[in-house]
């Protein structure tokens, strides 16, 4: 009654053949889960890496730092027509960014640059 089919028998031993291409299955199985464990651990450690740095401050170009005239030279005057209404304002370096509101119910954004001591930009902007 308990009789085993001998094709299903676990314990004789596989065909040479059989047996090479176990050996290179194990073998390609092996290689191919330490590299992909490798790539694994390399974003692990650049995501690691990227969150524990602590971010630079930003460069300021030279052209762009803030230079403060010396004397009777401190005070400039922006040409602006007569009547502009300043709205706001934005300061970025030696340039200042102003929303301005003309005469004539324009709204320009008006871009001075204070080293230059000139007007670099004028944008037209949607009325309100």
């Amino acid at each position: 009654m308990n009789q085993q089919d001998p094709d299903l028998d676990d314990d004789k031993p596989l065909d040479p053949a059989v047996e090479n291409v176990r050996r290179k299955l194990v073998r390609f199985m092996a290689i191919n889960l330490g590299l992909l464990f490798l790539a694994l651990m390399a974003v692990v450690l650049a995501i690691v890496y990227r969150w524990t740095r602590t971010p630079e401050p930003e460069a300021v170009p030279a052209a762009e730092t803030a230079t403060i005239p010396q004397g009777d030279d401190r005070i400039q005057s922006i040409p602006l027509p007569d009547g502009t209404r300043v709205t706001g304002q934005s300061l970025s370096g030696n340039r200042v960014a102003l929303d301005t509101i003309e005469p004539n119910g324009n709204r320009v954004l008006v871009i001075y640059d204070f080293a230059a001591g000139r007007i670099i930009a004028r944008v037209a902007l949607p009325a309100l």
